[in-house]
């Protein structure tokens, strides 16, 4: 549970920086997003979830 509660709050924290660093370059991504066709959306967060779970699997097998 504690794992699960430490990934949370970084991924808060991650995007809690990308908020308060370029708030104006956020909404120029999501504009961009908001223009890709449906499919590509996916791809791209299937793409993301890959490479997390990629990350996840490197970070126990170093032993985290």
């Amino acid at each position: 549970m504690a794992t699960v509660l430490l990934a949370i709050g970084l991924v808060l924290v991650v995007e809690g920086l990308a908020f308060a660093l370029a708030p104006s370059r956020i909404e120029d991504v999501l504009d961009a997003l908001r223009r890709l066709p449906r499919d590509a959306r996916r791809l791209i967060g299937l793409t993301a979830l890959a490479a997390g779970v990629a990350v996840i699997a490197l970070a126990r097998w170093l032993g985290a």
